[in-house]
């Protein structure tokens, strides 16, 4: 079965100020090859949707309903309803997670 994968509007701008700040600080070679292995990462939930863990961030408040994957530093983090995946939020994994995962996944 393929799974149907959406980006939210703060995933997609999640990927784009990763891209402008690879761009600024280091190169457009480096921005790109970035963009596309974070891309390759969340295609290849279309074939295995249940791969990724639950955050531990979430999972100590007692919330399942997410999932992540890594592309070191990145944090990949989805949902899955039925046959879709909705990213919901890329970010640094050095960054605080806990308030921006609450403030933008638990609303």
């Amino acid at each position: 079965m393929s799974f149907n994968v959406y980006f939210t509007e703060d995933a997609e701008e999640d990927l784009n100020e990763i891209y402008s700040y690879i761009l600024h600080n280091d190169s457009s070679e480096s921005a790109l090859y970035v963009i596309k292995e974070i891309e390759k990462m969340i295609r290849s939930l279309e074939s295995f949707p249940e791969r990724g863990t639950v955050p531990n961030e979430l999972s100590e408040i007692g919330v399942n309903d997410f999932r992540e994957l890594f592309f070191k530093p990145y944090r990949i983090i989805y949902k899955t309803e039925k046959e879709n995946i909705y990213i919901m939020l890329v970010v640094d994994s050095r960054r605080s997670l806990q308030s921006l995962l609450e403030r933008r996944l638990l609303r």
